[in-house]
């Protein structure tokens, strides 16, 4: 690796990660109209339908950036990363319909996370495996939140990523990736079903299963217990919150994805040094 200070290459991972951030944006919101797309045109294929007219949604990577309300493109400066959204004030400058929030906070989440990553591990192999896990996952939770789905573009290759990287090994052993890969969709799958056997509703998705899976692939069964507990605990507060300002319906079903991926980057990140604080506070240690 180039010699740089750490900071340099904190402030080039927190540059590198708004940059990222902005294309996470479009897979957030893309992917989900491609993906339905494709079912779409399964459906017709399978009932052997007339073909589907309907235009297929802009790709994710070909198609410029546009004003979801009036498909103006975009300009250069109205594409930088957090500042074009403050620049424009939160509006479109074609139509002036109201950007996001979503916007400038994926890219500032992405950013910080990044830096985090590097300030942690360094300017390693590690790390860059470590971004690639903090994108994918803020991408994940992001469309998770929007739309209810874990996109199976996504986990799986976290999945075998995390796998591949345990014959090096880079954070795990590959007897222990593989065996946590194993317990994370399992424990996850015996709750699905014994939830729908006892009460005939889904309480999660299958997505959660292999997300689970993906994560205790990159860290392994210790790590997975952890992760459970943190994500419910994040999950209550925040769902928690949400029915008390009355901004969600108590009907209207949560979901678990983006909690986890939290809980997963946090333990990522700061996993030993949460444990022995609390063995320390405990008295376990």
């Amino acid at each position: 690796m180039l010699e740089l200070p750490t900071a340099a290459w904190v402030a080039i991972a927190g540059i590198l990660g708004l940059l990222v951030g902005s294309f996470l944006n479009v897979v957030i919101l893309r992917l989900p109209e491609r993906m339905a797309a494709a079912w779409r045109q399964e459906a017709h294929d399978v009932l052997e339908m007339e073909a589907d007219t309907t235009p297929l949604p802009p790709g994710i990577v070909r198609e410029p950036s546009h004003c979801p309300h009036c498909k103006h493109p975009l300009s250069a400066r109205d594409n930088i990363p957090l500042f074009g959204w403050l620049l424009l004030r939160g509006r479109c400058r074609y139509c002036g319909t109201k950007i996001s929030i979503q916007y400038p906070l994926v890219e500032l989440l992405s950013g910080v996370l990044s830096a985090v990553i590097v300030l942690r591990f360094g300017p390693s192999w590690s790390a860059l495996a470590g971004l690639a896990l903090t994108w994918t996952l803020i991408a994940l939770a992001g469309i998770d939140f929007r739309t209810q789905l874990l996109p199976d573009q996504l986990t799986l290759p976290l999945l075998w990523l995390g796998l591949l990287l345990s014959l090096l090994p880079m954070f795990v052993a590959a007897p222990s990736s593989i065996i946590g890969a194993a317990i994370g969709y399992l424990s996850l799958w015996s709750v699905y079903w014994i939830f729908k056997l006892l009460t005939g509703k889904e309480g999660m998705g299958h997505g959660d299963f292999k997300l689970l899976a993906a994560l205790g692939a990159w860290m392994g069964p210790m790590a997975l217990l952890p992760m459970i507990l943190l994500s419910s605990l994040i999950g209550a507060l925040i769902g928690g919150a949400l029915i008390a300002m009355r901004r969600h319906e108590r009907e209207i079903p949560i979901p678990f994805g983006p909690f986890i991926a939290a809980a997963g980057w946090v333990w990522f990140v700061a996993g030993p040094d949460l444990l022995n604080g609390y063995m320390q506070l405990t008295g376990l240690r």
